[in-house]
Parts: structure tokens; sequence; C-alpha cells
């Protein structure tokens, strides 16, 4: 169990697929303790490949090292389980559709009015209770609706040949970390005040809160040729003398990034190009600069000697890797960039390691993915129940579970 900033922390986790469980996974990460209740119809990321035997990589990469009970909710004896789970709990996360949790007895007015000090965090597609409380969301219906698809299209043009969504579920992942900060900062006043609160979440904000383009989007102001914001989208591509791909995280079409590439060369005379002289120009004329940059970069037979010019023209550049190979580099093994997790069937899952390091806590090895029910037992059992009791709640089916090789 991973110890952390918030060893001591209670969490359960109603969540499920992404969102939720990634917000899980960060508190895990800094040190909470969480249970993870799931129902008799598994959490579906368990199906998600590669996998094997109800865990798959993506459910380790989001779960590992949370405790795992299975509860049928529809039973009132797993309801009142769950609630003395939810009693003893600094924190609940959900991620259902709005309401779902209040079917069951299990939403916060219910829950805060026996432990008043509970932080509750739902995150959803739009929030609750609000127009679009009743709709299912997932992350490429969110970016269709909160402009992140449209400004994906409207930037790659007619390099798009075929629409599509980018391969990352951005508005999954972000909700999951703003609902860890909302849940931080309710814990905050909580120490102030002794209460808890509701936090609710929304994936359709979230994309809204992250997109440094809004302000232009917004605007009303027609920008041209010029780039919205500080242009990174524009970020051009260029082949070394020693064979890497590398892009340059600045525009060439931008009248405020242009002039360092002039530097870079040390070629002010095509400041005074008319080719190059407005952003409109550059724009038309983008294929030619290209060309004549290429060519500089060229002349550098050495990633190193590159870097220190480019550094020089304050131009940071970047290697494009593949994950394998970024992995692979001394940086990550510096870091520690990968965390090497068994799999539960004789093998190893490599997931993202931790994003912090902290000068006082050393964070632990996130643990073990936990199949469906495994930890039901224990976690009934510190609640008082006698073996007895929990036989007769698996036969009744109140306690579920998946655990190969169990009875």
């Amino acid at each position: 169990m991973a110890k952390g900033p918030l060893d001591g922390i209670r969490v359960v986790d109603f969540s499920r697929v992404l969102a939720g469980p990634h917000c899980t996974k960060t508190l895990h990460d800094l040190g909470a303790d969480i249970i993870k209740i799931e129902p008799p119809r598994p959490d579906i990321s368990r199906a998600a490949v590669p996998n094997r035997e109800g865990i798959s990589h993506y459910y380790i990469q989001q779960n590992a090292g949370k405790r795992n009970l299975s509860l049928d909710l529809n039973h009132s004896e797993a309801r009142e389980i769950a609630m003395q789970l939810c009693d003893k709990a600094d924190i609940i996360v959900e991620n259902f559709r709005a309401g779902t949790l209040a079917f069951f007895g299990l939403d916060y007015e219910t829950v805060a009015a026996r432990n008043p000090g509970v932080i509750y965090a739902s995150i959803s597609g739009y929030g609750q209770g609000g127009p679009l409380s009743h709709r299912a969301a997932y992350a490429p219906t969110v970016h269709a609706e909160a402009g992140f698809v449209q400004g994906l299209h409207a930037h790659l043009g007619e390099d798009l040949r075929v629409q599509r969504h980018d391969a990352y579920s951005h508005a999954d992942v972000y909700t999951g970390l703003e609902a860890v900060i909302g849940i931080l900062a309710a814990l905050h006043r909580r120490d102030e005040t002794g209460l808890g609160q509701y936090v609710d979440v929304a994936m359709a904000a979230t994309i809204l809160a992250v997109n440094e383009r809004v302000h232009a989007d917004l605007s009303g102001v027609d920008l041209g040729a010029e780039p919205a914001a500080l242009g990174p989208a524009w970020s051009p591509f260029y082949r070394t003398a020693s064979g890497e791909e590398i892009t340059i995280a600045t525009s060439i079409v931008s009248s405020l990034t242009f002039p360092f590439y002039v530097g870079a060369m040390r070629r002010g005379d095509l400041m005074n190009d008319p080719r190059f002289a407005t952003a409109e120009a550059r724009m038309r004329n983008a294929a030619a600069f290209h060309e004549i940059f290429q060519r500089w970069i060229l002349t550098f037979p050495t990633l190193e000697m590159l870097d220190a010019q480019l550094d020089e023209a304050k131009l940071a550049f970047g290697v494009v890797r593949s994950v394998e190979e970024f992995v692979g580099s001394e940086w990550a093994e510096w870091w520690g960039a990968v965390d090497y997790v068994d799999d539960r069937h004789g093998g190893t899952a490599r997931i993202p390691g931790r994003p912090w390091r902290f000068s006082r806590d050393q964070l632990e090895h996130p643990g073990l993915p936990a199949f469906r029910g495994e930890h039901n037992r224990d976690v009934v059992r510190e609640l008082g129940y006698g073996p007895d009791e929990i036989a007769a709640l698996e036969a009744k089916g109140v306690l579920t579970s998946h655990v190969p090789g169990c009875a």
C-alpha cells in the first residue's frame, strides 16, 4: 500500500472505467487507502486488451493497490455494508450518471447526515441537476460538445483526410485530476471547520478549463494568420543530421516567435524577405521557410551541437519517440517513470510511475491489482462481521467475487 502525504485518509470508490478511477488512483499514489466497490457486473475496463482472467493492463494502470469489495447493491444488506464504509470514510468518489447512487440511498445528503465530515465527489459529464445532467458522457462525446474536436479539426484542416478523434481520453483523465484538486481543497477546509462538503465535477467544464485557447475563441477578434495563444500547435518537425526526428515548440508563423528562428540562423536578412514579412506571408510560404531551416539544421553533425545552438536562441526541441523508446531512456530510469506491477498471472504490467517527488515522503510501490471481490472477507471483517454472517452474505449473493482458483 502506497504511503505518502495522504497516509491515513480513507476513500470509498464507487467509480469505474477512467475518470473516477484515475482520481482515486492519484489519491492512492499519494498514500490514501482505497476500497473500490465493484458490482457483480464488473468494471468494463477489466475487459480491455491486453487482459487475462478479469485483469487487463488498462485496469491495472488505474486500480493497482486498491482493495476490492464486490457488492450487489440490490440487496439491503449490501447497501448497509456500503453505508458502514461511508460512515468511516474521509472521501467518497463516484462517477455514475446523476442520481444513480441516490436510488440506493447512498447520495451525499444521506451519507453526510451520518458522516458530516465526509468529502463526497461526483464526477459526471455535465454536472448534477443541470439541463444535461441526464446525459451519458464519455471523453469523445464531451470533446465534441465542448469544442475540443472542432478545434482539432480546424487546426489540422486539409491534413486530416478523414474526421477522427485523437488517441487520448483527455476529458476523463483531466477531470479525474480536477476532482483530486477539489477534494484536496475540501480536505483543507475540513481541517478548519470540521465539516466536509459535496464536490461536483463536470467533464465539460474541465475541457473548457484546460483549453488555453478559449479566450481567443471567445474574443470575437479576427486573428488572421496569427496563431492563437502562443502558437504551440504550429510547432514544426525537422530531421537532424544524425537521423532523429525533432519538433521545435515554437511557431514559424507567429510574429512573436518567428524572430527566434531567424536569430538562431543569424539570418537577419530573412526579416526583410517579402515571403516572410507578415504572418499571412509566412503561412503561404511556410514550406519555403521550413526548407531553409531544415538545411541549416543539417549543418550540425550531432544532436548535442544543435541543442546548444537552439538553446542559445531560446528554441526548445524534443525528439519524437515512441513510449517504448522514452521509458527506456536515461531520464526515465533516473526519474522512476515506470512502475512494474505483477499482472497476477505470472507476468508484469508496466504502468506510469508517480509524477511527483516529495522531500519528506517516500512513496511506495503502488501494489497489486485486485480481482473482483478479492478483499470481501477482509473488508467486512473489519466492519465487525463474523464468519457465519459472511458465509450467509456470500450464499445470498450480497458479496460476490471472481477470484481465479477460489471456490
